[in-house]
């Protein structure tokens, strides 16, 4: 399956835990425009509930997320 979203970065945030992921994407975030698309791959299997949640407080909008083993790749929607 091909990559629907065309994000503007890309966030690799490796094995980072959810506290350091979380306030590093929140800094990189606060740097985009409403609207603005976002990559996040991480290898951490706690940021497959910790991303979404985030989101949801955010106001963001979690687009899709695509696991190929222990990599997910998260597509998010500055809101």
């Amino acid at each position: 399956m091909g990559q629907p979203y065309i994000p503007l970065l890309t966030y690799d945030a490796g094995p980072t835990g959810c506290g350091e992921l979380i306030m590093n994407l929140f800094l990189t975030m606060k740097k985009m425009n409403s609207g603005e698309i976002i990559e996040v791959i991480s290898y951490d299997p706690g940021a497959r509930e910790d991303i979404p949640a985030w989101c949801r407080l955010q106001k963001h909008h979690l687009l899709q997320r695509e696991d190929n083993g222990k990599i997910s790749h998260y597509f998010i929607k500055k809101g």
